[in-house]
């Protein structure tokens, strides 16, 4: 069908979704067949300073503003920002760049809490600036660990190279099984 067919479709609600689902169903099974399984990693891009990093989609549940109002953890280390109440479900806040040493995250306009996509450890990690979605080949894909200003080495899996531009992957599993993160008690 052309567009001008969905017009035409427009007094027939229910045949107008089912076409625009079959089409979307079409076109991403073009996708699908257009490249080789394991051909393209998307991760999401975030900033912490001065620095980007990516971590993978599928460790990272959702991204949210930074909520009003946090409720401190009497006992807790600094970079535990407190408790969100996220949708009637508590979620601990962690300032990423406060854990990593790299001083405490001003809460601006543009940051950010990425909800940690973990079966065990619930946790938001409050970020600069959430870049957006990343895609890259596999072949950009590099395990040399690139330099980094907050020396966060024990906790990357590697870079993405594209042109100039480097992008450590940040590993979400390792920074949330690591004893340093579970061991947010000040004393």
């Amino acid at each position: 069908m052309t567009a001008v067919a969905l017009r035409s479709m427009l007094d027939k609600p229910y045949e107008l979704l089912m076409e625009i689902e079959n089409r979307a169903r079409a076109a991403q099974a073009g996708q699908v067949r257009d490249m080789q399984a394991g051909d393209e990693w998307v991760g999401v891009s975030f900033r912490l300073g001065a620095e980007t990093f990516l971590v993978a989609r599928e460790e990272t549940r959702e991204v949210l503003g930074v909520p009003n109002f946090l409720t401190r953890v009497p006992g807790a280390k600094p970079w535990i920002r407190g408790l969100a109440n996220i949708r009637g479900q508590l979620l601990p806040v962690v300032d990423l760049r406060g854990f990593l040493g790299g001083g405490a995250a001003q809460i601006g306009r543009s940051a950010r809490i990425m909800v940690v996509n973990h079966r065990d450890v619930p946790a938001g990690l409050l970020v600069d600036e959430v870049l957006g979605f990343r895609r890259f080949n596999d072949g950009e894909f590099n395990t040399q660990l690139p330099a980094t200003i907050l020396h966060c080495d024990r906790y990357l899996a590697g870079a993405f190279r594209r042109g100039n531009e480097v992008s450590p992957v940040f590993g979400l599993r390792a920074l949330l099984e690591s004893n340093e993160f579970l061991m947010g008690a000040a004393h």
